[in-house]
């Protein structure tokens, strides 16, 4: 039987994974990720989004030179875009961030690594020709999807930023009231 403990500690071993092996992904580990995807919540229930999965590695390069911070999809077995509706710009962005980290839960549940990546402002025009979505539809982010190579992430200079404890980030009914 699986504890709150254990539950904690799963949900905190989730790093951004950016390096890859070329080891595919199953279908049916994608058909997990996206059935969570799927019961997401979101701002009134609207479920704002569509979804592209890409597997082909041409277009996972591509779009890893779009304007923004996506590079990691060039080494990705699986991209997926979230196309979100454009009708609330700030319902659909927090919806948006939700559904993000679901996706790379989920994926994390299969062990596969993932990292969120956006487009920037200028390359998502580039992003809707490439994936022929309509001009009405926003898009912003993509996950990548992939196995860790942890080969490449073993011999990577470390820059890692210890986490700050909580005495210095949470505050108890007024800003700047660091005890209960």
């Amino acid at each position: 039987m699986t504890t709150a403990s254990d539950k904690i500690s799963f949900l905190k071993s989730l790093r951004a994974i950016r390096e890859f092996t070329p080891q595919p992904i199953p279908d049916d580990v994608i058909d997990d990720v996206l059935e969570v995807a799927r019961w997401s919540g979101s701002a009134v229930n609207r479920q704002p989004w569509e979804f592209i999965v890409i597997r082909d590695k041409d277009t996972l390069k591509k779009l890893a030179t779009v304007e923004g911070h996506a590079g990691h999809l060039a080494g990705a077995a699986t991209g997926i875009v979230l196309v979100m509706a454009g009708e609330s710009f700030e319902h659909e962005t927090y919806d948006e961030g939700r559904l993000a980290e679901r996706i790379m839960l989920a994926a994390w549940a299969h062990g596969v690594g993932g990292c969120i990546g956006w487009f920037g402002e200028n390359g998502r025009s580039e992003v809707k020709a490439a994936l022929g979505i309509p001009d009405n539809k926003f898009v912003r982010t993509a996950i990548s999807l992939g196995y860790p190579d942890y080969e490449v992430r073993k011999n990577r200079p470390r820059r890692e930023q210890p986490r700050k404890p909580l005495s210095e980030i949470v505050h108890w009914e007024r800003y700047g009231q660091h005890n209960r």
